[in-house]
C-alpha cells in the first residue's frame, strides 16, 4: 500500500492561488526584515499569538526557529503562559506540551 504524503498549507496555497501566496510571502518577508526586534523576540511573540489562538501546528513549526534564534525553553514556556492573562487557558491547554516537546526535539 502506497502512502501519499500530505501537503502542508503553504504548498496548497502556492498551488491553488500563486499570486495571493506570493503577495502573502512578500508580507511575511517585509515584516520579518524589520530590525527593531531581535529574531528570538519575534519568534516568541509569534508563538504566543498563535498559542493564544490554540494553533498547535503553527506553534510547533516555529519552536525550532525560536530555539535556533536563541530562545531558551523557559522563555518559550513563559511566552505561552503569558497568554493566560489575555485569553485564558486555551494556549496552555492546546500548545504548552507540544511546544515543549518540539523544543526538546529541535536541533
Amino acid at each position: 500500500m502506497e502512502t501519499k504524503k500530505q501537503k502542508n498549507l503553504m504548498e496548497v496555497f502556492q498551488e491553488e492561488s500563486p499570486e495571493v501566496a506570493q503577495a502573502f510571502g512578500g508580507l511575511i518577508q517585509s515584516v520579518s526584515s524589520m530590525k527593531s526586534l531581535e529574531p528570538k523576540v519575534k519568534q516568541l511573540i509569534y508563538i504566543a499569538i498563535r498559542a493564544s489562538q490554540g494553533e498547535t501546528t503553527a506553534v510547533t513549526a516555529h519552536v525550532p526557529m525560536a530555539k535556533r534564534a536563541g530562545a531558551t525553553r523557559d522563555e518559550l514556556k513563559e511566552a505561552i503562559i503569558m497568554t493566560t492573562t489575555v485569553c485564558g487557558i486555551k494556549g496552555i491547554a492546546s500548545c504548552l506540551i507540544p511546544a515543549l516537546e518540539a523544543y526538546d526535539n529541535a536541533k
